[in-house]
């Protein structure tokens, strides 16, 4: 779909000084852009000169310069040539040098130098004393290949060694043994039984002999292919036929072709390598031919004759352009540029040169530039591919791509038909080959520029499908120069019905035609110098009539109006692919290099763009990752370009290799594409769709952005999310658009509690609601509560509406059925009064809106929601609708026909399992007896409690069933609570004390005021066995609590209080009870026991601390130094293998399963993300008994430290827990005159509360540094995820024993809070 289109053109003249010489050859220096001729030698006189071609681009002009390089005298070195030619010529950038090969036999050498100094050196490097009839360098340019007149071909290296010769004999048309199969020939087709019977289809009507061309000129040419492995030599083996021998580079004779009649000399081998091209001259036309490397023939194509004449006399070569993409096919007088797209060949410029060209040279680098020799003139011209679209901007986006094929136009508009290159919907044809084309910014034209004129067409619809384009007016060309040549280049055309066309006529100009629409005529034209401009800019903008071009220095120039105005904004240089954007006035240009630079004025966004194109909204570009991005529309500073990111990102989407993007049409928000091969796609880029959508939606559109929900997959609660106000202000308006009751029904159905534009489809422009503000003071509608979710919200909306209707038909009423069942929670009950109450109206309808709800909920909750309403005509026609069986639902339903109302929906209710609801029943007829057996059965003490809570008597009964419920779920509290709430204190001492210590106090309160009282003794057992269970509960002060004011036991309770540390509260009971002798019989002991026990608590913290602190540092540093051997044991140092991720065998084992660095990464050989075969037998196993490793911490292993650094926290926070009863030992002492035992406690707890400080310090703070030295081994290369849990780079979880271990290391690398540890407060009292 793509044409060529010119983007500079020059011709230059030779001068008076080389009194009009013919060039004889060109070649391209690449490093410089520049070419070099040469002239001569002639017959008069064998003089040869080398000139250097220059073009110099200014803000003004492009201007051509001469210079000439080197002259010298070279005659004829055999006395049989009269005059010597030049075969090739070629330049070695990297030395200056350039080499001529001669016919007569000479290689000269011209050596340039850098300096001016130091001249020029030419010198003749070797001779062929037989002559020369062709030479080519190889692309690499490090063989020279060259054809002599004795048949022999050489091969030279750069430094014009002999590699080897091989002689061209008849004895190398045996080399291969063609076989045509007959593939694609009409003989192979099938004709019908009885022709296929007649005849063998693998043996041809006719077999070439190789008839040599009566035109034949006997020329040699040599051609290499573009990696420079093989050389074709194109040649006469006299008295047979023309052959191609393909050799290697080595000098093998690798293939010949097969026999062509009428084949002549030209010959050129796609750089790309799959073919060979040459010219086959029949009778009534002439072929490009192309050859495979092994000599069969490949297909051909008819050339077009210019200007209806014959090319039965045309001397016709063939060169391919450096990226294989274009042929060039020189005649007599025209070079044609073809190109191949969807195996069609397509004639895509026709280049008028007037005389026969002598040479055509591709640019090596440049593949669209080419130089070629006319006589004494050299033209200059570069091309790009480009395609020929229409406006981008709805409603104009007719999908208009117009392709060049010679004097046809093709035009297609994708928006009424997607045809197939290289078929077209419609087919305009010129008096002349076709140049260029384009089309009005909204367009209303299109002008076609060919080689004789311009002809307008004018653009037509029917409806919404395009019709055949009507011709409204033709100018033709002037010829006013001196030579009678204008040479037509570019072509633009306005909507105020102006023709701006840019020609080369002794200087580039821009020629302006008005003309009259209606009528067809043209006025006057004028022109302008165009200086440097080398292009119009399309404009996207449909209303515009102003005319951009581009020129060489990246500026732009308003030509409107026969006035050049400079444009403030530029491009950073000549982009030749550009677009002007006007957004309100802030006009950006958005260019593309040929290295795939993309750019908005000078901001560069892009460096892998291979196209783009600019609808209203969007910046559409495709890049070399394959990858289809929308950049969308703002000021040029604000632009983003989305990341590589199409699974995320609704900016980006994939696409097939190497396409491109041929139009838009944001209509109906599709993209076209062209493949590499030529085939079309169109896709619906995300983008586009929910972009058009979000704009159908701004615009009230509904039915249309419905469609496009249903037809493109898009989540239809974008209807709601992306305006919600307007949504609910306008249902009425949404419904009558989608008329359709099963596109209501879709959207309802549809419908979830998420806002899809923060979600799915979040506006990544960024502009959402600015231009639409929602207004807050309509936020409710009927039936929408405050708060209630998005769903329901539009459900009531929506019903509100339809509730409204004054007459309800089948399609109204089965939308109100879905609105109901589609509410969160489905609202089945509203749904099916609905069909209750329509079933009394007409039975018939009833039945259908019965089977519609069936459809969209289970019937068998339908059922029970029916019988639920207590209606059981309802229930009856659902469950017809079901599979249950008649013979189980009828006689039920008859059944409940016989009950009373109430007992009949107590039935309903006990089958439907609402049990509360059923007992309601039962006490609503006062069935008491039924109602407690109905509440001991289903455990409905509760409910039963709140049926009765104002009678008094049944409350009682109840009451008490609902205690002994309790009792028997040994919920003894509660049930001792209601027990006593019922005065049953014997029963509630009983639960009280099976509750153990925590209800002591109840349960003595309950047993004193039992009736009649317990005995003494029993009380106090009670009480006894109460404050044996506190004390082993270590709850001391409770347990003297009840010695002292239950049992009377005053030592008792003494020790209990020493024994919790309460000696101050033990002391004053001694003194209160005026038992002194207490304090050195019980109060002193139990100073003594404190003491011991602390001290001894103490000593076990310093010794626990010495042991396991350096232990922990020793096995870090054992890590840090050696993690190989830490992580999976010794294996011998030298035997340390070099490649440590091997992994061993065994999957499950947790010690050799993985390597160090691959075992807990999911990474490793052995480690698998899913259960392998045994594995999911064994994961369990392994794990508890890993875990039972990992508790235990044994020595050695890899959990020990991690063992021992939580037995260190554990102990710092029992020193901590220790202090306030230290603290009151201390005093304790102190006042018991213990003063020395005192100071030793203190000095004691100070020490180890010092050593618990300093272990914080070192095991914990190192701890939490060490995750980043693990890491830099090379273990702890994870992500975190939000909860700190360790996240591998794949899917990967370990499982069984591997996920024990690496738990254990997460946490080890997670960072921990060390333990607080604070000193204890000393008395000054003790000199401390």
């Amino acid at each position: 779909m793509r044409n060529l289109r010119n983007i500079r053109y020059n011709a230059w003249k030779s001068s008076v000084d080389l009194d009009g010489e013919a060039i004889t050859s060109a070649c391209w220096d690449p490093a410089k852009d520049e070419v070099l001729c040469t002239f001569g030698p002639k017959q008069q006189d064998g003089h040869i000169r080398l000139v250097r071609i220059s073009e110099h681009v200014r803000a003004s002009s492009i201007d051509i310069e001469c210079q000439e390089v080197a002259s010298w005298d070279a005659l004829s070195p055999n006395p049989d040539l009269a005059v010597d030619r030049v075969l090739s010529l070629h330049h070695f950038s990297d030395t200056l040098t350039t080499c001529l090969v001669l016919e007569g036999g000479d290689i000269v050498v011209v050596q340039e130098s850098e300096s001016t100094q130091d001249g020029i050196h030419i010198e003749i490097m070797g001779s062929i004393d037989e002559g020369i009839t062709a030479a080519s360098w190889s692309p690499d340019e490090e063989l020279l290949a060259i054809a002599t007149k004795a048949n022999t071909v050489v091969f030279m290296s750069r430094s014009f060694d002999g590699i080897t010769d091989m002689i061209m004999t008849p004895d190398d048309l045996k080399l291969s043994k063609h076989v045509s199969v007959g593939w694609g020939k009409k003989e192979t087709q099938f004709q019908g039984r009885g022709a296929k019977a007649l005849r063998d289809p693998t043996i041809p009507e006719k077999v070439d002999q190789g008839v040599l061309s009566p035109n034949d000129d006997g020329n040699v040419i040599i051609s290499w292919r573009g990696d420079g492995a093989y050389v074709a030599i194109n040649s006469i083996e006299t008295g047979i036929r023309r052959v191609i021998r393909v050799y290697s580079r080595d000098g093998a004779l690798d293939s010949v072709s097969e026999p062509v009649d009428g084949m002549e000399g030209a010959l050129s081998w796609r750089p790309a390598g799959n073919l060979m091209a040459g010219i086959q001259r029949l009778e009534d036309r002439v072929d490009v031919i192309f050859f495979e490397r092994n000599g069969l023939r490949h297909g051909q194509f008819s050339l077009r004759a210019p200007g209806g004449r014959t090319l039965s006399n045309d001397h016709i070569r063939l060169e391919w352009n450096s990226d294989s993409t274009v042929l060039a096919v020189s005649l007599d007088d025209q070079i044609q540029l073809w190109t191949m797209g969807n195996y069609h060949w397509y004639l895509k410029q026709e280049i008028s040169t007037q005389n026969r060209p002598h040479c055509l040279t591709w640019h090596p680098e440049k593949p669209l530039r080419f130089s070629s020799a006319v006589s004494g003139k050299l033209l200059l011209a570069e091309y790009i591919f480009e395609v020929t679209r229409g406006s981008l901007t709805p409603p104009y986006d007719y999908g208009a791509v117009a392709v060049v094929d010679g004097r046809i136009l093709k035009i297609t508009p994708f928006r009424t038909a997607n045809v197939p290159p290289p078929m077209a919907l419609f087919e305009l044809e010129a008096s002349t080959p076709v140049v260029d084309v384009a089309f009005s910014p909204a367009n209303t034209f299109m002008a076609v520029l060919h080689q004789g004129g311009v002809d307008v067409y004018e653009w037509r619809v029917k409806g919404q499908r395009s019709i055949a384009p009507s011709l409204v007016g033709s100018v033709s060309i002037s010829k006013d120069s001196l030579d009678g040549e204008s040479i037509p280049l570019q072509v633009a055309v306005t909507e105020n019905s102006v023709v701006h066309c840019l020609e080369f006529d002794n200087g580039p100009a821009i020629q302006s035609h008005p003309f009259d629409r209606t009528t067809g005529e043209f006025f006057t034209n004028s022109s302008i110098y165009a200086g440097s401009m080398f292009g119009f800019v399309c404009l996207t903008q449909a209303g515009s009539t102003d005319v951009l071009a581009q020129d060489c220095l990246g500026r732009l120039h308003g030509v409107v109006d026969q006035q050049d105005e400079l444009y403030s904004v530029r491009l950073p240089a000549q982009l030749p692919w550009s677009e002007v954007i006007d957004l309100a006035g802030n006009v950006i240009a958005v260019g593309l290099s040929r290295n795939g630079h993309l750019y908005a004025n000078s901001r560069l966004l892009l460096k892998n763009c291979t196209s783009f194109l600019v609808t209203p909204a969007h910046l559409i570009v495709t890049t070399t990752t394959h990858l289809v991005k929308f950049i969308h529309l703002v000021d040029v500073d604000s632009l983003e370009v989305p990341p590589d990111d199409p699974e995320n990102d609704e900016r980006c989407r994939s696409i097939e290799r190497g396409a491109r993007l041929v139009t838009a049409m944001p209509t109906n928000m599709s993209l076209i594409l062209q493949m590499p091969r030529g085939n079309l796609e169109t896709i619906y880029p995300r983008a586009m769709v929910v972009a058009g959508i979000r704009q159908l939606i701004d615009a009230k559109e509904y039915r249309r952005a419905y469609s496009y929900c249903r037809t493109q997959r898009v989540d239809m609660n974008i209807l709601y999310d992306h305006r919600p106000q307007q949504f609910l202000d306008n249902v009425g308006l949404f419904l009558d658009q989608l008329e359709d009751i099963s596109y209501i029904d879709l959207f309802l159905s549809s419908l979830r509690n998420e806002d899809v534009t923060q979600t799915m489809y979040r506006d990544t422009k960024g502009v959402r609601n600015q231009e639409f503000p929602e207004s807050p003071s309509n936020a409710a509608i009927v039936g929408g509560a405050r708060g209630s979710s998005k769903v329901n919200t539009i459900c009531d909306a929506v019903l509100s509406h339809l509730q409204s209707r004054k007459s309800k038909d089948h399609g109204t009423l089965q939308n109100i059925i879905t609105a109901n069942v589609c509410k969160v929670p489905p609202a089945y009950e509203d749904g099916l009064l609905v069909i209750a109450t329509l079933l009394q109206e007409d039975e018939q309808l009833a039945e259908k809106a019965v089977e519609h709800i069936c459809f969209l909920a289970d019937v068998n909750t339908l059922y029970d929601e029916a019988l639920g309403l207590y209606h059981l005509d309802l229930a009856l026609l659902v469950a017809q609708q079901s599979q249950r069986d008649p013979r189980e639902y009828i006689p039920f339903i008859q059944n409940l026909h016989l009950l009373p109302e109430l007992r009949r929906k107590f039935a309903i209710d006990d089958h439907l399992g609402r049990h509360a609801k059923a007992l309601s029943h039962l006490q609503f007829i006062q069935a008491h007896k039924d109602a407690q057996d109905y509440t001991v059965k289903h455990a409905l003490y509760t409910a039963a409690l709140k049926l009765y809570r104002y009678d008094q008597t049944n409350l009682t009964i109840f009451t008490g069933l609902y205690a002994a419920y309790l009792e028997s779920k040994s919920r003894f509290r509660e049930a001792g609570l209601t027990y006593e709430s019922l005065h049953d204190y014997t029963a509630a001492t009983r639960c009280y004390r099976a509750a153990g210590a925590i209800c002591w106090r109840e349960c003595l309160f309950t047993a004193q005021q039992q009736d009649p009282p317990l005995p003494p003794d029993s009380l106090s057992d009670l009480a006894s066995t109460l404050a044996e269970a506190l004390y082993e509960a270590k709850d001391y002060a409770s347990a003297a609590a009840i010695h002292l004011d239950h049992l009377g036991s005053l030592e008792s309770t003494i020790a209990c209080l020493c024994k919790g540390y309460l000696f101050a509260d033990a002391m004053r009971l001694a003194a209160q009870r005026g038992r002194p002798d207490l304090l050195a019989s019980a109060v002193d002991p139990g100073l003594a026991d404190a003491l011991g026990s602390s001290t001894e608590f103490f000593a076990d913290c310093k010794a626990q601390l010495r042991a396991q602190v350096p232990r922990i540092a020793d096995l870090r540093r054992k890590a840090a130094e050696d993690p190989l051997g830490f992580y999976e044991g010794e294996r011998g140092g030298a035997d340390l293998p070099d490649d440590v991720s091997v992994a061993a065998s065994s999957r499950a084992s947790t010690g050799a399963g993985a390597s160090l660095f691959t075992r807990y990464t999911g990474k490793g050989g052995g480690s698998i993300g899913t259960a392998g075969t045994g594995v999911s037998r064994v994961t369990s196993k392994n794990r508890r008994r890993e875990e039972k490793k990992r508790a235990r911490g044994r020595k050695g292993t890899v959990y020990e430290e991690e063992y021992l650094v939580n037995s260190v926290r554990r102990l710092v926070e029992r020193v901590q827990s220790s202090a306030p009863d230290v603290e009151r030992l201390v005093a304790a002492l102190v006042r018991r005159d213990m003063l020395e035992r005192a100071r030793a406690l203190e000095a004691l707890a100070a020490e180890v509360v010092e050593a618990c400080g300093v272990a914080v310090q070192q095991v914990f703070v190192a701890d939490a540094g060490r995750g980043g030295e693990v890491d830099g081994q090379g273990q702890g290369q994870r992500q975190r995820d939000g909860d700190g849990n360790g996240i591998g780079e794949g899917d990967w979880r370990p499982m069984g024993a591997d996920a024990v271990l690496r738990e254990n290391l997460e946490a080890a690398w997670r960072q921990q809070d060390p333990p607080v540890i604070t000193g204890f407060g000393r008395l000054s009292l003790l000199g401390s």
